[in-house]
């Protein structure tokens, strides 16, 4: 599946779960201290509006990342406000516009061309993945609170795949230099299909299924709780700090079984 046909029905099944909610689940808490329910679906808003206006207005984008300041949970409070000020059904609107929109900007830049992002210039398919990332950690978020058990299939290999080409991100995270280890990733799909990434000799292994392997690199869940698991010192390592995104690490989740029991 293409990225943007992956990128839209992960769209659709967040949609469903905020579409009708009443008052209470709009403020329940959700794994992410202090953020409701509301705070996910306006984080969501902010980060798909910043893609569309990447996509569509390069110098916009630019203008506006030159007014951010070094204070990265202030910039993410800032962000959050107007789109918090809304009454639900009024940010639910917001947000579909917004998400419609930075899609069909993303779909319409050429493959070849690249767009402005807050670190580096990304192409159009590797922000759209980007964007499945967030969906599917801040959509677990909202499913978590609200007692949801999503229903994943094979559109998980977008996300599978930028998390390899990201597997550095939780070293820079903390400040650590990346091993030059070579890492070979063997990931089951939804479907039963096996997704290979890396050289079949690699000593440092990682295997499991896509819907688990996700979890670990958005941080939902902690590795103990997964089936994922590694061979070789320097993958059980990465499975502590995998993420597949930029900016703090934080806590992470608290693992619901002993920690010794990660799966290695």
């Amino acid at each position: 599946m293409d990225v943007i046909t992956a990128l839209r029905a992960t769209g659709d099944d967040f949609d469903r779960m905020v579409a009708d909610l009443d008052h209470e689940r709009w403020s329940r808490p959700t794994p992410a201290p202090g953020w409701t329910v509301k705070h996910q679906v306006a984080h969501l808003t902010s980060i798909f509006g910043m893609a569309g206006m990447a996509a569509a207005d390069g110098d916009r984008f630019r203008g506006v990342l030159a007014t951010l300041s070094d204070d990265f949970d202030g910039n993410v409070s800032a962000a959050l406000a107007p789109h918090l000020a809304l009454p639900p059904d009024e940010l639910v609107r917001r947000w579909q516009g917004t998400k419609a929109a930075a899609i069909d900007a993303l779909a319409a830049v050429p493959a070849d061309a690249v767009v402005p992002w807050l670190v580096n210039p990304l192409p159009p398919a590797v922000l759209s993945a980007a964007g499945m990332m967030e969906l599917f950690g801040h959509g677990q978020d909202v499913a978590d609170a609200l007692g949801v058990t999503r229903e994943w299939d094979d559109r998980l290999g977008v996300l599978v795949g930028f998390a390899v080409r990201t597997k550095d991100f939780g070293y820079l995270a903390r400040g650590e230099r990346p091993p030059a280890d070579e890492f070979r990733f063997e990931i089951t799909a939804p479907s039963g299909q096996r997704w290979d990434h890396g050289p079949a000799d690699a000593a440092q292994r990682v295997t499991g299924s896509a819907v688990d392997f996700c979890l670990l690199v958005t941080r939902r869940r902690h590795p103990a709780d997964l089936d994922v698991r590694a061979e070789g010192g320097v993958a059980r390592r990465w499975l502590e700090l995998a993420q597949a995104y930029r900016g703090p690490a934080g806590p992470g989740r608290a693992p619901t079984r002993a920690a010794s029991a990660i799966r290695r």
